[in-house]
């Protein structure tokens, strides 16, 4: 059997153009820590103090990031944390803050933007509230994102959500 080279192209480029499948060796688990380059005290000391509820908005609060890290920038990643929500489709959340704890932004100031994750997914999910902790993969990239809440830091767009355990 001979094959043209047309057919050659075509199926090379159709290879090329196909969704790639991620394996489960091609997703990296990362942990809060591999977001904080260098040695960013704030980080590592989240509850500083708590708010009351008739103080300024969270963010006044926020510390400064030391910056963040572009290793795993268009990686799939797995990363587990709190639900922070920000947007509802019907009763399912399609975007979300990624906290490493309970209770960020809400009632201690927030994290530095390194440690904090916007995520988005097109299927919404059905969260069972801020103290239920899931774990979520799919594409990773650094982020400049201010909200309501915080400055963020990165992004991620989820495949899949999972609860946590």
């Amino acid at each position: 059997m001979t094959v043209s080279r047309r057919t050659l192209c075509l199926t090379s480029l159709a290879a090329l153009l196909a969704p790639s499948f991620t394996r489960a060796e091609d997703i990296i688990d990362l942990e809060w820590s591999d977001l904080v380059p260098g040695d960013d005290a704030a980080a590592r000391n989240p509850l500083r103090g708590l708010l009351s509820h008739d103080e300024t908005a969270p963010a006044a609060g926020q510390p400064m990031s030391s910056g963040v890290k572009s290793d795993w920038n268009g990686q799939i990643v797995r990363l587990s944390g709190f639900v922070l929500p920000l947007d509802y489709k019907g009763t399912g959340l399609t975007a979300f803050l990624l906290v490493p704890f309970v209770g960020a932004c809400v009632h201690v100031p927030p994290p530095p933007a390194n440690q904090l994750i916007l995520v988005s997914t097109e299927t919404s999910f059905e969260s069972e509230g801020l103290f239920s902790p899931v774990t979520v993969t799919g594409m990773f990239g650094t982020a400049s994102v201010a909200t309501q809440l915080a400055d963020v830091g990165y992004a991620l767009s989820a495949d899949k959500i999972e609860r946590f355990g």
